[in-house]
């Protein structure tokens, strides 16, 4: 049975290749109306950087008190990386609130939670982002080309 360790340099090396993508597909964003310096490129570049730091935290920290890992949190962390993988393929042809409540579902039933109770969670999550982000913030956001078209 793997340990707690072992699992942890499992997920510091799914999130340093996360941090690595997320780094990567930052560097191609072009915006082409005049904003601030911390405009819409900043919040990617963020979440690189501190999924990057989590990562790094838990490939370094030492070992000690070894518990042994819980049945099944190897899967999980392997869904939970092609879950992100897929929302990042799926936001622009469904748009920001399908993938991000799609995303939240998968998330929610990967801790055991039920399928309506996680959809409506997940609804109301992707509803309240999408409300800050677009409205508060005023940042667009994909509003899906499978329902909407191009452009």
């Amino acid at each position: 049975m793997p340990t707690r360790l072992a699992t942890d340099r499992v997920a510091g090396l799914a999130g340093l290749a996360l941090a690595a993508v997320t780094a990567l597909e930052t560097r191609t964003f072009r915006v082409t109306f005049l904003v601030d310096p911390i405009g819409p490129r900043a919040l990617p570049w963020l979440a690189a950087f501190l999924i990057g730091a989590g990562a790094l935290v838990l490939l370094l920290r030492p070992a000690a008190n070894e518990d042994a890992m819980p049945p099944g949190t190897l899967r999980r962390i392997v869904v939970a990386v092609l879950v992100f993988l897929a929302y990042a393929g799926l936001i622009a042809p469904i748009g920001f609130f399908a993938a991000t409540t799609l995303l939240g579902v998968a998330l929610s039933l990967q801790f055991g939670a039920r399928p309506v109770p996680a959809l409506l969670a997940a609804a109301a999550f992707s509803g309240a982002l999408w409300l800050l982000f677009a409205l508060a913030l005023g940042l667009p956001l994909p509003a899906g080309e499978l329902f909407f078209g191009r452009g």
